[in-house]
């Protein structure tokens, strides 16, 4: 299982000068291969092959005097930009045949300069280590100083060193890394994932929702405001933009934090997760979009399904359309319309239902009818 491990670094003002011409030189191979085939294709000549890309970009390149330049950062760093292109290309290609699922994957496009976002990647053969003192040695950067927050499961088979918009640099460090099963458990659990809430349990509890976005909205409204009224160009506009970045990036940070400690708990605490397969795409174009945006379900769904791989768990999803709110978890029966204004109902057998409990007590019905009739049996409770 190929994981990540993210580590806040703190460059010197030098090295940051450094990083920031590896991150040009990056860019500028990046485009040149793009240029290149897209030139080749207006002319109606071959595709060119990966091999002949990059000797004509990186190793020819450095011969001329428009692109000597390239010769002051590490040679893994160039050779990474092409073999990023190459990946983009062929997500394309495959998108456009048909053979990739999913939404459509848009033809490689050129990478700004003043872009928000910047990154490199370093691979073992550009011989980056961990030096005994704790600091990351990069080629042509040097032992730069790195925030460890845990160890390392093993030796990491690459770097990637990022820059965001607000101007903080990371470490992401590529883990092959195997499973380390937990001790087994009886305990199963049903999660419907909402707005009033941020998750209900099959058992009852509640977890609230944090609304992040919402808490942070005055104090993004004042530095989207300030940075408005600079004039563009001038630096207190850059002040401004790091400053708004800034503000976004703890919200962010908050969010993550947030659904990685709750993704963790529920993994550890049951054997089997059933979670809804919910349509994000389709609740983002509806009113609350904001709110749906603000709490990072798919975020939440995707840590619990690698975290469920990885420790041995269980993690079942149920069908979008399955009617978990209309019914009765005690006899089955469905009800004919439950509004979302409703938030508690009798059902005719006498039982009363919290609409979230009972969603959640049905999810986790549906899920176990799934895991235990994978063979073509039904997968819905018996009525």
């Amino acid at each position: 299982m190929q994981l990540r491990y993210n580590f806040r670094l703190y460059p010197t003002p030098g090295q940051c000068a450094a990083l920031a011409k590896a991150f040009g030189c990056a860019r500028v191979v990046y485009n040149d291969g793009l240029r290149l085939r897209q030139e080749a294709r207006a002319a109606g000549l071959p595709y060119i092959s990966d091999a002949e890309l990059s000797k004509r970009i990186i190793t020819q390149a450095k011969k001329t005097p428009e692109r000597a330049w390239l010769s002051e950062v590490s040679a893994v760093v160039l050779q990474q930009a092409p073999a990023d292109l190459n990946t983009a290309y062929r997500n394309f290609f495959v998108s456009a045949s048909g053979k990739r699922k999913g939404p459509k994957v848009a033809p490689p496009r050129f990478r700004p300069k003043r872009d928000n976002r910047q990154a490199i990647r370093f691979t073992r053969n550009a011989r980056f280590q961990i030096t005994a003192g704790g600091r990351l040695r990069l080629p042509k950067v040097g032992d730069v100083t790195v925030k460890w927050s845990r160890r390392l499961p093993s030796e990491p088979s690459s770097v990637t060193v990022v820059k965001d918009a607000a101007g903080r640099y990371f470490a992401s460090f590529g883990i092959e890394a195997g499973e380390e099963p937990l001790p087994e458990t009886a305990a199963e659990v049903g999660i419907d994932l909402g707005l009033t809430h941020f998750a209900v349990l099959s058992d009852g509890r509640k977890i609230d929702d944090p609304r992040f976005l919402r808490r942070a909205e005055r104090r993004l409204r004042k530095a989207q405001q300030a940075l408005s009224r600079k004039a563009k160009g001038s630096a207190n506009r850059r002040k401004a933009v790091v400053k708004a970045a800034g503000a976004h990036a703890r919200v962010a940070d908050a969010r993550r934090d947030f659904a990685h400690k709750l993704s963790t708990q529920i993994i550890r605490e049951n054997q089997a997760v059933m979670v809804e397969n919910l349509a994000v795409k389709g609740l983002a174009r509806t009113k609350p979009a904001r709110s749906v945006h603000d709490a990072g379900w798919s975020a939440f769904v995707n840590m619990l399904e690698y975290k469920a791989a990885r420790y041995g768990r269980t993690l079942v999803k149920i069908d979008r359309w399955f009617p978990g709110s209309k019914l009765c978890s005690a006899c089955g029966a469905a009800a004919e319309s439950v509004p979302l204004n409703v938030r508690s109902w009798a059902c005719p057998c006498g039982a009363v239902h919290d609409r979230d409990v009972n969603a959640a007590k049905n999810i986790l019905a549906a899920g176990r009818a799934e895991r235990l009739n994978a063979c073509g049996g039904t997968v819905r409770p018996a009525a």
